[in-house]
């Protein structure tokens, strides 16, 4: 009979921090956040581990030192290329309520001469339409590499890389979504990350309260970004409601609310079909929330930018007004 105790697996300590009951669980420093992500993302890390570890995080909620450690982790390992983006769009919720009206925005500020990168997760839930289903339609690069993210931002301004191609253990996290019944932090992270350090980092965390902290992981992070509760958890400011900005640039956090565009909410559509966005983009319809959501949420890129907030929405006018020149 062996009666010695086999030994504790090395990510066993970051479990028990996080579950040790009530009294016992605490959040990890961002030191320990580092190290987890780490072994998670070298494989040396059990998959019941894996799922305690999301649950775990999920129920707790992440505090911005631990996501930043995560994020220092991933972004080690990555070994991306110096590539110059002037926005980082990550695009990872899909959209149920409206049309994802902000992949207008995007192409007409790429078209504009702004260098965007965006990259999304892919379709982990059902009865939302996601970015990546709407490439074709709206002619949004594909690409599989860095390589080909490079090549497409020179000759379009505009690349798209699905998480999988970069990141892949962290698209096997977010793909458990169906498995563990519930989606996993990584959903959030991947909004913060930033790969190729862009300029300017966008992100929408849909969750009241939660934007303040990736404001602050930002912060530690360095990166100049703004957080906003955009409309479906994507990068959109709704015109319907108030919006509020939590920025942050050369180490210093500020707040600005943006008011609602419309005196009245709009209905939202009965069904979303993207051809409906391709009309739009030709001016062969009209439609009152897509034409204040594309301009709003340029502007709100463009302030990212540097320009005050009126500036931006002339800028974002005009911007949009000259797209059939730059297709």
């Amino acid at each position: 009979m062996n009666l010695v105790a086999p030994p504790e697996h090395p990510f066993a300590q970051f479990v028990r921090i996080l579950g040790k009951g009530k009294r016992g669980a605490r959040n990890m420093t961002r030191e320990e956040a580092r190290e987890a992500m780490g072994m998670l993302l070298d494989g040396k890390v059990e998959d019941t581990q894996l799922g305690a570890f999301l649950m775990l995080l999920r129920h707790k909620e992440e505090s911005a030192e631990e996501l930043a450690g995560f994020a220092e982790a991933i972004r080690q390992r990555l070994n991306a290329p110096q590539i110059a983006v002037d926005i980082d769009w990550p695009t990872y919720a899909g959209k149920k309520r409206h049309l994802p009206w902000f992949l207008l925005a995007i192409k007409a500020l790429a078209g504009s001469g702004l260098r965007i990168l965006i990259h999304g997760g892919g379709a982990h839930t059902a009865g939302r339409l996601y970015s990546e289903q709407l490439l074709q339609t709206l002619e949004i690069p594909l690409c599989a590499d860095w390589s080909e993210v490079g090549a497409a931002l020179d000759k379009h301004n505009l690349a798209f890389t699905p998480l999988g191609t970069w990141a892949p253990q962290l698209q096997r996290m977010i793909d458990l979504r169906n498995t563990l019944g519930l989606r996993s932090p990584i959903h959030s992270l991947a909004r913060i990350l930033n790969p190729l350090g862009a300029r300017v980092g966008l992100q929408s965390i849909f969750h009241p309260g939660y934007q303040a902290v990736h404001r602050e992981a930002s912060q530690l992070l360095g990166d100049h970004a703004i957080v906003v509760k955009g409309e479906g958890g994507e990068i959109e400011v709704n015109p319907d409601g108030i919006c509020h900005l939590y920025g942050t640039e050369n180490g210093e956090n500020w707040d600005e609310e943006w008011p609602a565009l419309s005196t009245q909410r709009h209905v939202k559509p009965e069904s979303l079909d993207p051809q409906q966005l391709l009309a739009f983009w030709r001016g062969e319809r009209q439609d009152s929330y897509g034409e204040l959501a594309v301009q709003s949420t340029m502007a709100l890129a463009l302030h990212a930018l540097g320009h005050e907030r009126q500036a931006a929405f002339a800028e974002a006018r005009r911007r949009w007004d000259a797209r059939q020149l730059s297709e």
